[in-house]
């Protein structure tokens, strides 16, 4: 007789329901859900960088503005008499009694505003050169991040350097020889726009390029450049230097070109000095990081003590030499014990504490190994061919 099965459809066999509090294991819940394409792509995490770096950018020039709208307010209030600094290069070289004129009537306050807002650049240029070294600071070591402010400091004073180099060295040469050309059928009477435009660009143009010495400074420091390279570039800059002032001098004369090419000449060389001062400080703080990393990876230096009798022959450690002196009566004791105990040297007492001597086991006598011979060839010979006798 078989036992049927019982049918699965028996609601007594079926699993009981779990209770409404305890949730069924559920596989598609443990699964994670695929990744955003917005996110995990390739594109979205080139993005998210991207964006930031230009959310940044975007407040640090809101703060250069408003920096600079600090600086034009403060200008504005003296602006005339920055006018009247401005004018005095070009006064000073041209015949007494002439003037600057004005072909329109909101060009002189048009002038005065540009000025003023010129002068705001120059007054902000020390935050707005920290701004943007902030803005690069991100991409520079730790150690580099700490010199920020000194750098840029150095940028503003190197800009407004240059500014007053073009000012009162190249300014009284360049008008000089712009007006020598007049004659006694030709009056100079520039207009105070047209002075406005040629001056101011030539003040950007020497601050620039006065800005030579920190820009080969921060290309050293990025390790873009080095001083080699620089040395050997020499030629090439001294010919670049003619082709960048003839572009940003307004005027193809020779005379403005040669004073703008000699200061970027002689700027070049100094920062070919600032470029080895860098490498010399990298060098030395590589070294001395490799020095920190070997000396940690081989647990500190190894080198043998060394002896003063026998120079270049390492000295035995006093401790080993110690170690060995303590270990020697131990071993003697320890050895002579054995000999004590051994069963081939073991002799009776009463022996041992006589005057003569007793041979040991070890070392038999000849009459014994006779004696030995002479059973052994008896035993032999009873033995020989009658096998055990019965008893």
């Amino acid at each position: 007789m078989t036992d049927t099965p019982k049918p699965v459809d028996d609601p007594k066999e079926l699993p009981e329901a779990a209770p409404a509090g305890d949730a069924l294991p559920d596989t598609a819940a443990d699964t994670p859900p695929p990744p955003s394409p917005a996110v995990g792509s390739a594109s979205g995490m080139k993005e998210a960088p991207l964006l930031e770096h230009l959310v940044e950018l975007r407040q640090r020039l809101v703060r250069c503005l408003i920096a600079v709208g600090v600086g034009f307010a403060l200008s504005y209030s003296f602006a005339e008499r920055l006018l009247d600094v401005l004018l005095k290069p070009l006064m000073d070289v041209m015949p007494a009694g002439s003037k600057l004129i004005a072909t329109s009537l909101p060009e002189t306050f048009f002038t005065v505003m540009k000025l003023a807002m010129v002068a705001g650049a120059f007054v902000a240029s020390p935050y707005i050169f920290y701004q943007l070294w902030q803005f690069v600071a991100p991409g520079l070591y730790k150690e580099e991040r700490k010199i920020i402010i000194p750098v840029a400091f150095a940028t503003a004073v190197c800009f407004v350097g240059g500014a007053l180099f073009g000012y009162f060295i190249v300014f009284p040469f360049g008008f000089k020889f712009f007006v020598d050309y007049a004659s006694d059928y030709i009056t100079v009477m520039p207009t105070i726009s047209a002075y406005f435009s040629l001056a101011v660009t030539l003040l950007f143009a020497f601050g620039v390029i006065f800005e030579l010495p920190v820009f080969i400074f921060f290309l050293t420091s990025l390790g873009m450049v080095g001083t080699k390279a620089l040395r050997k570039f020499r030629r090439w800059a001294i010919l670049l230097s003619f082709v960048v002032s003839a572009v940003l001098t307004p005027t193809p004369d020779a005379i403005n070109q040669l004073l703008m090419a000699g200061p970027m000449i002689v700027l070049y060389e100094v920062g070919i000095w600032v470029s080895w001062f860098v490498d010399k400080q990298r060098l030395e703080e590589k070294a001395r990081r490799k020095a920190e990393q070997e000396a940690a990876a081989d647990g500190g230096p190894k080198e043998p003590p060394r002896s003063p009798d026998t120079p270049g022959a390492p000295e035995a450690p006093e401790a080993t030499a110690t170690a060995d002196a303590d270990a020697a009566p131990d071993e003697a004791a320890t050895n002579s014990e054995a000999r004590a105990t051994s069963p081939a040297d073991a002799v009776p007492a009463d022996v041992a504490s006589a005057d003569d001597a007793v041979p040991t086991a070890a070392a038999p006598t000849a009459d014994a190994q006779e004696g030995k011979k002479t059973a052994d060839a008896d035993a032999a010979a009873k033995d020989d061919g009658q096998g055990p006798k019965a008893g």
